[in-house]
């Protein structure tokens, strides 16, 4: 087990195998540079999970749709759906990502602290039966099911990605025992997350336009949250933790930069002083820019 001063950051080698080609943003480059930061940091210990077992991802995705995506990486890969691609490696980077997500929920869960999985594809669009925008399996869901089964009573998922987690929503949107807090860029793909729209009374989106100043974002997402746990205490808080809301990145309009997602984590830190945090890896598509939001992120968890 790490030292207490650092931030456990689970991941698997099969996550820089899955390609999509070299024109394509969800490259391995991205977590390369994750990777390479953290290991130069003072904040983190990167820790080799072994691969997930199966069972977790049922409890979230129906066999048939796994299988098939199994099938279709054992013959080389293809499209899946539009620019979700698979190549030969995509089912090991799957079973990889999942057993580093799981390793992230049990550190938590048995009361070692906070913790975070550095894992790709990501995959806060995948539907039950349908991947999307680059994702294959719903990581942040498959780790809430995870803590649930392990008695964990109440769940907090808190998307920053500057898409709306269409396929998280989908997935918990009537279950009130999980909360799902979005901020995101709307009008923008994939052209849900409205405020309207509130499960059954667990979904609080915070759409906004591009361009903003950055406290207008912060400001906007603390509000939610709070919104959301005013009378409601999560047992876990998961962060599906996109940094394409940053200023620069080429798939958003926001404005964020690496100390917002810092001010924000210690938020949370403050805000839920009894409760894991656990932050999953999303979407940021200029490597050097994401290995330093995931920093500050993971620097504030400490």
């Amino acid at each position: 087990m790490p030292p207490s001063s650092l931030i456990p950051v689970f991941t698997h080698p099969d996550c820089l195998r899955h390609d999509p080609g070299s024109d394509h943003p969800e490259t391995p480059a991205r977590l390369r540079a994750v990777i390479d930061r953290l290991r130069r940091s003072d904040a983190a210990e990167v820790i080799e999970s072994p691969p997930g077992p199966r069972h977790p991802l049922l409890a979230v995705h129906p066999e048939a749709y796994l299988a098939g995506l199994q099938a279709m990486s054992a013959r080389g890969g293809g499209a899946l759906f539009l620019d979700t691609i698979l190549n030969g490696a995509s089912w090991a980077a799957v079973i990889g990502a999942t057993g580093a997500v799981l390793a992230a929920v049990e550190h938590a869960h048995a009361g070692r602290g906070n913790a975070f999985a550095a894992v790709r594809p990501p995959g806060h669009h995948a539907l039950a039966a349908r991947g999307m925008g680059f994702c294959l399996v719903n990581n942040v869901v498959v780790a809430a099911r995870q803590a649930q089964k392990a008695g964990r009573e109440g769940i907090l998922i808190i998307d920053w990605d500057v898409h709306h987690g269409n396929g998280t929503q989908a997935l918990v949107e009537a279950d009130p025992s999980v909360r799902y807090v979005s901020l995101h860029q709307h009008p923008w793909y994939p052209g849900t997350g409205l405020a309207e729209e509130r499960g059954v009374g667990n979904v609080f989106n915070v759409p906004r336009g591009p361009g903003h100043p950055p406290a207008l974002y912060v400001g906007d997402l603390w509000s939610a949250i709070v919104a959301a746990t005013s009378d409601w205490q999560p047992g876990l808080v998961l962060v599906s933790a996109g940094f394409d809301a940053m200023a620069g990145d080429p798939l958003g309009g926001f404005t964020l930069e690496p100390e917002h997602y810092a001010d924000l984590t210690l938020r949370l830190r403050e805000r839920f002083a009894s409760t894991p945090i656990v932050g999953l890896l999303e979407g940021g598509y200029v490597p050097a820019r994401l290995a330093e939001g995931v920093l500050a992120h993971i620097g504030a968890l400490a």
